[in-house]
């Protein structure tokens, strides 16, 4: 799979690679550091994700805006977005949901917890029927 994974932190950029090596995944991880940046590449004309990892907590572009950005797109819409946050905030949780995403996933502290929750979201994705542009 193609993983568009939108994040500012290089810490939890690192925790992801490492979380794809680690379980041996063929998984290739593009890296988006804002949302700006995430809708430059996906509008390029190359490749789509086959899903895309989504932090809200990011400068420039919070990442619900981003989500309101994506889902005006005609074609960018369906693109499924796993939301990966810190955030417990319901409102956020509730708006995410109303905007139309496929997931939301609590970061845990704990790295054994953390790729735990991840080899759960991308064993799913990975037998899920996707829609192809």
């Amino acid at each position: 799979m193609n993983i568009l994974l939108i994040e500012d932190d290089n810490i939890e950029i690192m925790k992801l690679q490492r979380t794809v090596a680690k379980l041996a995944l063929n998984h290739k991880i593009i890296e988006a550091n804002n949302g700006e940046q995430a809708l430059e590449q996906l509008r390029s004309g190359n490749l789509l994700p086959d899903i895309v990892l989504l932090d809200l907590n990011m400068p420039r572009m919070s990442g619900i805006e981003f989500l309101q950005i994506l889902k005006e797109d005609s074609t960018l819409k369906y693109l499924p977005i796993i939301v990966l946050t810190t955030s417990e905030n319901r409102a956020d949780l509730l708006e995410c949901y109303r905007i139309g995403i496929a997931g939301y996933v609590i970061k845990p502290l704990k790295y054994e917890d953390y790729q735990e929750k991840l080899s759960k979201v991308l064993a799913y994705w990975e037998v899920n029927e996707l829609v192809k542009g």
